[in-house]
């Protein structure tokens, strides 16, 4: 167990925060075996054969992620892969950037990583680092930036709802439904942790909360120098993520983009190429192509290159526009 103390002052300064780059890392242990639920086997099976066909190495980036096999509970991701955000919502751009600029002094870990990565890293750190940060950002347009209009989508709605427990019931009430792995009592949030006891003290930095969608059943923690103290746990309803209704085309969004557009949009429930959606919507490839471009041009899809093919997806606007029509009225899209 480990007993996270806040004071005023941390608890004047906890956070939310979403990090596109600790969701790499942590789908990275998902296709290395990290989900004996299932409960991303739909993503998987779409991103596996990708990245196969994309011929990549993935080496620089799999070596770092180690996978426990004893328990749940035992392993611990390198800190310097994945270092918490210092902004609400950072760009991948910026996150590389720090992975990139990591100094030499960072470059160590208690992890399982092979003794000859690290060594490599802390023979030439700037060539290494370099090398580590463009497996990272190929690994992203491939595996994730496709869904990750979904999983933003996910990730602000649990950081709506956590604001709201904050604003009716103060901290106490904010972590009391956080995780069923963490408590709260008496100013002291409890960890359970099957490898690690004794108190921690933040001094005054804070915590960093930060919802991840494939964490689950875990909770990570950051705790030590020289890193913002950091939780990152499951956010609700994590299990209807990769969940898709049939794709039912509404007559109002029909009415307003065409019915050939608006059964585009509504298909786009998960990535999609020029050929899949011409053979589920009956539609010609070169119709598809048109009305793809328009609807990208307009902001409400989106196109990612995923090895020889290109796939595409709904924007956040899409999805909106998509969640509105099926509702009847416009959604909530404030932002925390």
């Amino acid at each position: 167990m480990i007993e996270i103390e806040l004071g005023l002052e941390d608890v004047a300064r906890t956070r939310f925060a979403i990090s596109p780059l600790w969701e790499v890392v942590a789908s990275v242990r998902v296709l290395k075996g990290a989900d004996e639920h299932g409960l991303h086997r739909t993503w998987a099976e779409q991103v596996r054969p990708r990245l196969a066909t994309a011929d990549l190495d993935l080496r620089p980036l799999f070596d770092l992620v180690p996978v426990p096999t004893r328990s749940p509970w035992a392993g611990r991701v390198p800190g310097f892969i994945c270092p918490p955000p210092t902004t609400p919502l950072p760009s991948l751009d910026v996150e590389l950037a720090t992975v990139r600029a990591t100094p030499s002094a960072l470059l160590h870990t208690t992890a399982e990583v092979p003794p000859a990565r690290m060594a490599a890293l802390r023979a030439d750190p700037a060539a290494e680092l370099g090398r580590l940060a463009d497996v990272l950002e190929t690994y992203w347009e491939l595996a994730l930036a496709p869904y990750w209009s979904r999983i933003l989508t996910l990730l602000e709605g649990d950081i709506r709802y956590r604001a709201g427990r904050l604003v009716e019931g103060g901290a106490q009430h904010l972590f009391a439904d956080l995780d069923a792995q963490v408590t709260w009592a008496a100013g002291t949030l409890h960890l359970e942790h099957r490898t690690v006891r004794g108190a921690r003290r933040l001094d005054g930095r804070g915590l960093l909360l930060v919802p991840s969608a494939f964490v689950w059943p875990r909770v990570f923690s950051v705790l030590n120098e020289p890193w913002q103290p950091s939780l990152r746990y499951p956010p609700r309803a994590v299990g209807t993520l990769w969940h898709t209704q049939p794709a039912t085309v509404s007559d109002a969004l029909a009415g307003v983009l065409g019915r050939s557009r608006a059964t585009l949009l509504t298909e786009l429930t998960a990535p999609a190429s020029t050929t899949g959606l011409a053979r589920r919507t009956g539609l010609t490839p070169g119709g598809v192509s048109q009305h793809l471009t328009a609807l990208r041009t307009a902001g409400l899809v989106s196109a990612h290159r995923a090895g020889r093919e290109v796939l595409y997806a709904r924007t956040r606007a899409g999805e909106i526009v998509v969640e509105a029509a099926g509702s009847g009225s416009p959604p909530s899209t404030t932002r925390v």
